[in-house]
């Protein structure tokens, strides 16, 4: 069964750091782009940042975020990850993870329809 897990989620400070990961299971990971993506109540799901599975991955990351999330993958561990700083209470969100099969870089990456799995979410909220 091919399963996505999101962790790492949680209540922080403005300010503060987390780190979210996903597991994937069922499917090997190096061959699919990683995306993450977010949403927050009333708003619609945003793309935060992705990553292609090429060596050295590509990365795209959303305005808003740059310089202060840093994407990254462990394909050894099957393993994704969003390290997130400086946390702001707009950062605030559901937070799920999705992996598309691919051969290299693209920019549909940023569109959530080309992702074939997804995550069940992991709900990061940023206390002022």
């Amino acid at each position: 069964q091919f399963r996505l897990v999101e962790s790492g989620g949680g209540l922080v400070q403005s300010g503060g750091s987390l780190r979210l990961s996903c597991v994937a299971s069922g499917f090997t990971l190096a061959n699919y782009a990683i995306g993450w993506f977010r949403q927050s109540p009333g708003k619609e799901r945003e793309p935060v940042s992705c990553i292609s599975n090429d060596d050295p991955g590509r990365i795209s990351m959303l305005d808003s975020v740059k310089g202060r999330f840093t994407i990254s993958r462990d394909d050894a561990k099957n393993t994704a990850y969003l390290q997130m700083n400086s946390l702001k209470p707009e950062d605030a969100g559901i937070y799920y993870c999705a992996a598309h099969r691919a051969q290299t870089f693209s920019n549909a990456f940023w569109k959530d329809l080309v992702y074939d799995y997804w995550g069940q979410g992991t709900e990061v909220t940023v206390s002022s």
